[in-house]
């Protein structure tokens, strides 16, 4: 049963995620901006999991808030599908190459959010999409999956790069820290 789908309607976006972490690489993203949908198509091909991210947003405005409710809504759904955490790997992280590009992500399903987010200064856009924007993503994601997430360039390139490494890396780990490798909840303390 480590599935879920969660709906997030606001006034400036309106987005629909369901995931599966044991469906293998299957879904699609339609967030109408193109990027945006390109790193979640990364999302579904390294995290090896089942995801449909169907969303809208003001665009018309900015990409913003799109990016952070996208990062919002997957983190809840991840959170959902993960339950109790009984089992869980918990800790895991990759390291991504993108040409000139080198990028390290680290993720701990702790039940602690925070974002610790290296990409700070990459200069140059993606169709609107910047490092910021990553951030935003991330943030929300971290946030709403009560995950520790670091992520760290070892080596830079354009933005396009750096933020499709990110996003493969975070996808990886992803997928390394939610299989089940144990029976209890991976914490002394008892609880994530």
């Amino acid at each position: 049963m480590r599935h879920a789908e969660i709906r997030r309607a606001t006034s400036e976006t309106d987005i629909r995620i369901a995931i599966d972490l044991d469906a293998g690489p299957q879904g699609s993203a339609r967030t109408g901006h193109g990027f945006i949908d390109h790193l979640l198509d990364q999302v579904i091909r390294h995290g090896r999991l089942g995801l449909t991210v169907e969303a809208t947003g003001d665009l018309h405005v900015d990409v913003h808030h799109l990016a952070e409710d996208v990062g919002i809504t997957l983190g809840q759904a991840l959170l959902a599908a993960v339950g109790d955490g009984a089992g869980l790997e918990r800790y895991a992280d990759a390291t991504v190459p993108m040409d000139e590009t080198l990028v390290h992500v680290v993720v701990d399903l702790s039940g602690r959010p925070f974002l610790a987010f290296d990409p700070e200064h990459v200069p140059g856009t993606v169709s609107g999409f910047t490092a910021y924007h990553l951030r935003e993503l991330l943030r929300g994601f971290s946030n709403h999956a009560r995950a520790t997430v670091h992520v760290r360039i070892l080596a830079m390139g354009e933005a396009h790069h750096v933020c499709e490494a990110a996003i493969k890396g975070l996808a990886r780990a992803l997928h390394q820290a939610t299989r089940i490798t144990g029976t209890g909840v991976p914490s002394t303390k008892g609880t994530l």
